[in-house]
């Protein structure tokens, strides 16, 4: 099939499973003008996978495409019970609301769309990590039942946060869509979701904040979901500049010139702050990483509707029991805690920092509607207690990687107790980021959260009535509040950092995560502003006139960012594109390609297999990843971040090279036993890293199932089995 077939395809079961979830859509986002229509594909998505991934921890129900199609079945029929119990109409709406669920639908399929052509100008699963996320996919997609086996390290389980890539998963065996094409299509669908339901969340704020205007409300939604998937940040005023050196960025001013687009790089906006990541949603598309914070993308603008349109009804707080004992019927409140329970649960198994961000959001609008009462302490254990259940599928086979919270420049006489409870004094860890970095990074939503505190403060005596501060409504506080977290955790990783294995960069992914999610609620919350300022110019308010004056040049600086990273990795998107993400080995490494097609075509369930084991980010460790077959050791690195121990991989070294370089082949039986190895494989990898590789003794203990000549180089690589 081509691009446009293939797309089609995989959309009519993203369409199937909004479909299948608008009852529960609907129930949820009842007060939403849209019904929160353009949540209900990740709805669908997200309770299919968790069904999959606890029936299948269980053994309940293998991983399938039967199985997953009965669940998506079961949801189906769920919602029909519902409608007919609830004696509602899901469909029945009036011609604008159902005006603007059609529009939604289109934008989905034309962002869909966009993303497929943009990403198959370049659609390689190549460089950066890619090699990690789609072997999770695969091995996922070999998984009977779960926990999946880690492709990198033989006899064990993934021991990272797989939850997104289950997702991916499944809408790939849904689709019945080969991983190497599904991979760039799931790509396009985080895409899609990131578009369509920040729009419908924007738009239902300014509905609901500004009298129910629907063309404001429009605009609303086109500006939040340009701010939170495409904007960038002020970074790009270097685009101004002569331009810096690689990893040396010097004041902006210092060097400021003309517009020279020649001399600014994109990922140099991710990169700023010395040895830190900061990146956002469109860097991440573009890159196309199928790390856990993209997949969570559709997931946290799930959490942050429901959280908005719970706490701003004007029905939530009661008198009620939580529980009626007598009907056994839930609260609204108490049906809120458990959902925000079981959304933070996905967080966790998705991207772990997003679990605690969004649980303390959650107790921040419990405590605010509530205060430091008895009411709000049994919200926060009905919470914690919910979120320990919902996670313990997948907690059970996980252990946590992080040894503890890391202080950040560390009094002297703190370092000599090296550890308090779980706090970590590191000498020499001391990283402070100068003021002007973090502005030129976050500045265009720190001038936001100041306007629209001085918005209420300075606001004029006839919208006060002679006092200094505008009475706030829900929605204000709403906004304030995902302002007041989001500056926080920004601030955080200046004094504590969560401790892994890097040195050097030992609060980068404390940085990275953070500020992934605050880029994603300051975006949200400035959307808000920009309408909220907007009001004030028809009484000509100075504030407000003064706020558009900077906002104008601000805009332009976020809003360019976007070609530079579009055009610079992808080009002038002029060629036909391409979803399969394993062409470019046909170029590079044409054997492993075949080796790869083999094994995928003819290997049931997951056996060992032996190749050469390498660094990360290296082209090594490929067959492993590009199968979903586990390796006896993958990319060292990555497998010390995930366990804690560098020699989980470094014990197994000398196995490795012992049977690839071993010239006795008893020995080399033992050690294939020793690790169950039931293929090795022989290419262009083996051949470099073990110079010394005997392929002599290797043919005495096993016999050649397949083999190819390479292309490029003419040797020839095989797969060898061994006879045990």
């Amino acid at each position: 099939m081509n691009w446009i077939a293939q797309t089609t395809s995989w959309y009519f079961f993203l369409f199937l499973l909004g479909i299948v979830a608008l009852p529960v859509t609907k129930k949820i986002f009842g007060s939403f003008f849209d019904v929160g229509y353009s949540f209900s594909k990740a709805i669908g998505l997200l309770l299919v996978s968790y069904s999959a991934l606890v029936l299948g921890m269980y053994h309940i129900l293998p991983f399938s495409r039967g199985g997953l199609l009965f669940l998506t079945g079961l949801l189906g029929l769920a919602g029909a019970y519902f409608v007919h119990k609830s004696n509602i109409k899901t469909l029945t709406l009036p011609r604008s609301q159902l005006l603007l669920i059609i529009f939604q639908e289109i934008l989905f399929i034309a962002s869909l769309f966009f993303w497929v052509k943009v990403r198959g100008q370049e659609p390689s699963i190549h460089g950066l990590e890619k090699f990690m996320d789609f072997g999770f996919i695969n091995s996922i997609l070999k998984s009977t039942y779960f926990p999946p086996k880690d492709m990198w390290l033989a006899g064990h389980s993934i021991n990272y946060y797989y939850f997104g890539h289950l997702t991916g998963a499944v809408l790939i065996k849904l689709s019945n869509i080969a991983s190497n094409y599904g991979y760039n299509l799931i790509l396009a669908t985080l895409f899609a979701m990131g578009i369509t339901q920040t729009f419908s969340l924007c738009f239902n704020i300014v509905y609901k904040a500004f009298g129910q205007k629907i063309r404001l409300s429009f605009l609303a939604g086109i500006l939040g979901t340009f701010l939170v998937n495409i904007g960038g940040n002020l970074h790009t005023i270097y685009a101004f500049t002569s331009g810096y050196g690689a990893d040396k960025p010097v004041p902006f001013w210092n060097i400021l010139s003309k517009f020279n687009p020649a001399t600014y790089w994109y990922p140099n906006a991710t990169r700023f702050i010395p040895f830190t990541i900061h990146e956002f949603p469109i860097y991440s598309y573009v890159v196309a990483d199928l790390h856990g914070h993209v997949f969570d993308i559709p997931f946290v603008l799930l959490t942050l509707a429901f959280l908005f349109s719970v706490f701003t009804a004007e029905k939530f707080t009661s008198n009620r029991p939580l529980l009626s004992l007598s009907t056994f019927k839930a609260s609204k409140e108490l049906s809120t805690a458990i959902t925000v329970a079981f959304l933070c649960a996905i967080h966790f198994m998705t991207n772990a920092f997003d679990g605690p961000i969004y649980i303390l959001i959650g107790m921040s609008l419990f405590l605010y509607t509530h205060g430091f009462t008895k009411r709000f302490i049994q919200l926060g254990i009905i919470t914690a207690i919910g979120f320990i259940v919902f996670t313990y599928p997948f907690s059970s086979h996980f252990v946590p990687f992080v040894s503890g919270i890391g202080v950040n420049c560390a009094p002297d006489y703190l370092t000599q107790f090296k550890k308090i409870g779980p706090f970590i004094f590191e000498k020499g860890n001391c990283q402070m980021s100068p003021v002007w970095m973090l502005l030129t990074l976050w500045g265009f939503f720190i001038f936001h959260y100041i306007f629209l505190t001085l918005r209420y403060y300075f606001a004029s005596n006839k919208e006060t009535k002679g006092k200094n501060w505008i009475s706030l409504s829900r929605i204000d506080h709403f906004m304030l509040i995902l302002f007041s977290i989001g500056t926080a955790l920004l601030i955080i990783p200046e004094y504590f950092y969560i401790k892994d294995i890097y040195p050097a960069h030992f609060r980068a992914n404390t940085m990275f995560k953070l500020g992934y999610q605050a880029f994603i609620m300051m975006g949200i919350a400035s959307t808000y502003t920009f309408f909220r300022m907007k009001q004030g110019l028809r009484a000509f308010n100075a504030l407000s006139i003064t706020y558009l004056i900077l906002f104008i040049p601000l805009f332009v600086l976020v809003a360019i960012y976007p070609t530079f990273a579009i055009t610079s990795y992808y080009g002038n998107l002029q060629k036909e594109p391409q979803l399969n993400g394993t062409l470019w080995l046909r170029q590079s490494l044409s054997s492993y390609e075949k080796i790869i097609t083999y094994l995928n075509a003819n290997v049931e369930g997951q056996p060992t297999i032996l190749e050469a084991q390498g660094d990360s980010y290296t082209d090594f460790n490929l067959v492993s990843a590009y199968t979903g077959l586990p390796t006896v050791g993958g990319w060292w690195v990555h497998e010390w971040l995930w366990r804690g121990d560098s020699n989980v991989i470094g014990n197994l070294i000398p196995d490795i090279q012992g049977i690839y370089e071993g010239t006795d082949s008893t020995t080399v039986k033992r050690l294939l036993n020793k690790h169950a190895i039931e293929y090795i494989i022989v290419g262009p990898n083996e051949r470099s890293k073990y110079t010394n590789l005997n392929e002599e003794t290797l043919r005495k203990v096993g016999e050649i199932i397949f083999s190819t000549t390479d292309s490029n180089t003419a040797s020839t690589s095989y797969i060898l089995k061994p006879q045990l």
